[in-house]
């Protein structure tokens, strides 16, 4: 599974107001043209009512098949658009694995 087909897979599940995802296969051993890590970024009505465990759930359960296909692993960053705007659409900077030679 790549970016876009879970952009697309969490776009019609969740219709974002802001969706971004980005292959970060590249920092870890997997290395550049990879699709094992990823990092996404969604801020949608849906999550209004749910916790940060509940709104991963849901992104996990809507992406199960991708985790059956090689994803490794998922960075989630899923907020409200209260709490999008409060953090003022910015999110940290992943860091490259430990084992990751640059």
């Amino acid at each position: 599974m790549d970016q876009q087909q879970i952009s697309a897979l969490l776009q019609q599940a969740l219709q974002p107001s802001y969706i971004e995802v980005l292959n970060e296969s590249h920092m870890h051993s997997s290395g550049k043209g990879a699709n094992s890590h990823f990092k996404v970024i969604i801020v949608a009505e849906a999550f209004n009512a749910l916790r940060a465990v509940a709104r991963h759930q849901k992104v996990y359960q809507i992406l199960q098949q991708g985790f059956e296909q090689g994803i490794h692993a998922l960075a989630i960053h899923a907020y409200t658009e209260q709490e999008w705007a409060k953090k003022q659409r910015q999110v940290i900077t992943s860091p490259n694995c430990m084992g990751h030679g640059d």
